[in-house]
């Protein structure tokens, strides 16, 4: 019998996603906050008046499209596999 008490073992440190996936997660992050960051403004400093850039294309179909491409952007990070 074979005593092993000399070896030393170190933990391998195995992380669940690989360096593509995260690449990918921030990238996802950006447009997420980029369509936030757009979507940002557009109030009236009296609210005794209608601004009319509250309803434009940049915050109604822009931005909001953005942020979903960001999350479809972050589903796909996570479950792409970092082997390949």
């Amino acid at each position: 019998m074979k005593n092993d008490s000399n070896q030393k073992t170190t933990p391998e440190t195995n992380f669940l996603f690989g360096k593509k996936n995260y690449l990918i997660m921030i990238i996802g992050i950006l447009f997420i906050a980029v369509g936030f960051i757009l979507m940002a403004g557009g109030g009236s400093d009296d609210p005794k008046v209608f601004n009319e850039a509250m309803y434009n294309f940049r915050r109604i179909r822009l931005a909001p499209t953005l942020i979903l491409i960001g999350f479809a952007i972050e589903i796909y990070a996570i479950f792409t596999n970092p082997k390949k």
